[in-house]
């Protein structure tokens, strides 16, 4: 089976209800569990909330950027923002599981760095991975991030509608980080 061919585009306030149950489905849930990248056994929360996200699309330093197949479904979706010092900010990233380990992940990361370094002008990238999802950190680790050996908090304050809350109390993040000067480019309308 060939790999979806996606397109991109940014997100507008419009997008927020095909957006929500994406997130959600990847990060947690039931869903989730189709895929590899599920928090369910760490996390029960709905991970972010309408205002939320409406504030990530609407900022002036970032923007969300989505991927839909052909007929125009939704299939993947992540956040950029513009930091200090040519640095930026990868997160939200969500591929539904349905569809994931067949290489969309790689495509749309790949585009995202492209659209990060062409258009916003950054040339470096940061993201947050929680320090348990070994498998995750790997798969960053082989598409050139590195782990930087900084550790941020858990923000258990900030549950959206959490359920049971964090399942654990020893959650933290570990930051990677990657030069996206030795980036490759990918060119696609957005």
């Amino acid at each position: 089976m060939s790999p979806i061919k996606l397109q991109f585009r940014l997100a507008t306030p419009a997008d927020i209800n095909t957006l929500l149950p994406l997130i959600r489905s990847a990060f947690g849930g039931k869903q989730s569990r189709n895929g590899w990248t599920t928090e369910a056994d760490l996390v029960a929360n709905d991970r972010i909330d309408e205002s939320g996200l409406l504030a990530k699309i609407v900022t002036p330093n970032g923007v969300v950027l989505l991927g839909t197949d052909p007929s125009g479904t939704l299939v993947a979706c992540c956040e950029l923002l513009k930091l200090d010092g040519g640095l930026g900010y990868f997160g939200l990233f969500a591929v539904d599981p349905r569809h994931q380990n067949g290489g969309l992940g790689k495509q749309f990361l790949l585009f995202a760095e492209s659209y990060a370094r062409e258009t916003l002008g950054l040339t470096r990238m940061e993201m947050s991975v929680i320090w348990m999802q070994t498998e995750l950190i790997a798969w960053y680790t082989r598409r050139g991030y590195t782990r930087t050996g900084e550790k941020r908090p858990f923000p258990y304050e900030h549950f959206v509608n959490a359920k049971a809350g964090a399942m654990r109390d020893d959650l933290y993040f570990e930051v990677l980080e990657k030069d996206l000067l030795a980036g490759t480019t990918i060119t696609a309308a957005a």
